[in-house]
């Protein structure tokens, strides 16, 4: 799953990456959330690319409320074919979602849940596979929205979580991108785990309003503590639980 990631990676940078025309008007966020606006690389029918802000939680074309997007961050890759919300998107609306990394939290009995950050060895930055959709309201305003793809954990996450965002590989990212290809499959695989890594971070990134650099730094693993009295619960103590708005 992915509930949480960052993207900090120059510009300039993320041009030459995904093969944009010119750098993008965009700042480092580290601490990127459901519901907020995105930058994801599309393709052009000119066959160029674009980076353009959509909201993350898929609102599919035929929805009748918009909220439905909150339960639509994510999209398991087994059934993207057979899902309503999702298999035109598949058909249609392909997308690159650029990150340098995403969180995920693990319990440490006695402490808490520790929030990990994880992404590529080599620290290159990366792109999830995504699916993009728009929708119309009534008054015909017109809303963006993706969601992000994903798929089995590979060995080094499962013992993390199940499921993990569906990492492209960059020599596929044309293939994921052109919508006239249509076997896609196999894209949709366990990214290779020798080529990733992960460490703790700071409990900060629990609160969505924390966004600085200080959140991708390691930190020292949370401790247990044997008979420790509970902490008084504060909203900025308190983890959001993406994976409860996501469709694994």
């Amino acid at each position: 799953m992915c509930g949480r990631y960052e993207l900090h990676t120059h510009p300039a940078v993320l041009a030459l990456a995904f093969g944009l025309p010119f750098p993008p008007d965009i700042r480092a966020r580290y601490n990127i959330a459901p519901m907020q606006d995105v930058p994801v690389v599309r393709q052009l029918r000119t066959g160029g690319r674009e980076l353009a802000q959509v909201r993350w939680g898929l609102v599919p074309r035929w929805a009748k409320d918009p909220s439905i997007g909150a339960r639509m961050i994510n999209a398991r890759a087994e059934t993207l074919a057979e899902k309503p919300a999702f298999r035109t998107a598949l058909r249609k609306h392909r997308c690159l979602i650029p990150a340098d990394g995403f969180y995920e939290w693990t319990l440490v009995p006695g402490a808490g849940k520790q929030p990990l950050h994880i992404g590529m060895k080599d620290g290159s930055p990366f792109a999830f596979a995504g699916l993009t959709e728009r929708w119309l309201a009534p008054s015909g305003d017109a809303l963006d929205t993706c969601t992000i793809v994903t798929t089995q954990a590979n060995a080094l996450l499962s013992p993390l979580h199940d499921r993990m965002p569906v990492i492209v590989s960059p020599a596929d990212y044309a293939r994921w991108l052109d919508t006239d290809v249509d076997d896609v499959a196999d894209i949709l695989a366990p990214y290779p785990a020798p080529a990733m890594r992960y460490f703790p971070v700071s409990t900060r990134v629990n609160a969505v309003r924390n966004d600085d650099a200080s959140l991708i730094e390691p930190a020292d693993p949370l401790q247990p503590k044997e008979a420790a009295e509970p902490a008084p619960e504060r909203p900025e103590d308190t983890l959001p639980e993406p994976e409860q708005a996501s469709l694994f």
